[in-house]
């Protein structure tokens, strides 16, 4: 079963990778179709790019959940920590990377989003595989958490806060 479950989740990584890599299109593509935009980077700000691995990541893991996930007791809160720890590995090496060197270079903006998908899928194989219990209640933590990002990637497409993880860094603009 180990096998089986770190084989799904190679196939995750490939599929978060190359599906986030076309959301980072897909709104241009569309003609700049506001529900497009929900799923697909608007702009370039640090935020929008992080729909780039939430999305296929959710998306993927829903799938994954209906053929193998149910079988786990702690499936829901792996997959909730592994998403918040790869949007969050993304803002702060990014963040990290043009604060010492004062600006970004698309070669590393693109391994680091490989790297936090990567390391995520990691983390959430790792749990899963840990065999360990979630409570009923942790369950539903898990779930609310997951629910709050859905609901914050929605929302924020089109009422961003007005700070610098929303701004479109060549524009100036916020959201759509």
């Amino acid at each position: 079963m180990k096998l089986r479950i770190r084989n799904w989740h190679i196939a995750g990584t490939v599929f978060i990778i190359l599906f986030g890599t076309i959301l980072h299109f897909v709104y241009e593509w569309s003609n700049n179709n506001t529900l497009v935009g929900i799923f697909g980077a608007v702009n370039e700000s640090t935020w929008e790019h992080l729909k780039l691995l939430f999305w296929p990541a959710l998306f993927f893991s829903i799938f994954e959940y209906l053929l193998i996930g149910k079988y786990f007791n702690n499936y829901i809160t792996a997959k909730a920590i592994s998403l918040y720890v790869g949007l969050l590995l993304i803002i702060s090496l990014f963040y990290t990377y043009t604060g010492i060197l004062g600006r970004h270079y698309l070669a590393v903006d693109i391994a680091i989003f490989i790297i936090s998908v990567m390391i995520s899928q990691n983390i959430g194989y790792r749990i899963i595989t840990s065999n360990g219990k979630v409570s009923r209640i942790g369950k539903i933590i898990s779930l609310i958490a997951i629910i709050i990002l859905i609901i914050a990637f929605g929302l924020f497409t089109f009422n961003p806060p007005q700070i610098p993880l929303f701004k479109d860094p060549s524009s100036g603009d916020y959201g759509i």
